[in-house]
């Protein structure tokens, strides 16, 4: 059975750093596309970061390209999100995600993923 748990989520002011990690157990860590989620109040989940299961370099949404950096450590099963220059609009609950079989097109796509974890809160305020 797969599980992910995300933590490392809280306040923050803008400017700030936070990194979020995603556990992960039950699948064979490098077998999986793995990815960041977000959703804000009132808004559908967004894309954030991925990794396809045959490695290459991560993608990030427009939005914080430059700012968050995505990372795995197959070691420890387990993949993070560093966010750096944090602005009030990344505030949201942030989602990790993982599936066996989808392709590189659709990395950026929530439907294609089975497996969630259950979210971890991001507040940038001052």
């Amino acid at each position: 059975q797969v599980q992910l748990v995300e933590s490392g989520g809280g306040g923050v002011q803008p400017g700030g750093s936070l990194r979020l990690s995603c556990a992960a157990s039950g699948l064979t860590f490098n077998r999986y596309a793995m990815a960041w989620f977000r959703q804000a109040p009132g808004k559908e989940r967004e894309f954030v970061s991925a990794i396809h299961r045959s490695g290459g370099s991560p993608r990030y949404a427009d939005s914080v390209k430059g700012r968050f950096t995505l990372s795995r450590d197959s070691a420890k099963n387990t993949m993070y999100l560093q966010m750096n220059n944090l602005k009030p609009e990344d505030t949201a609950i942030y989602y990790c995600a993982a599936d066996q079989s989808i392709i590189l097109s659709s990395l950026s796509s929530s439907t294609g993923y089975r497996h969630w974890g259950q979210g971890t809160q991001v507040t940038v305020s001052s």
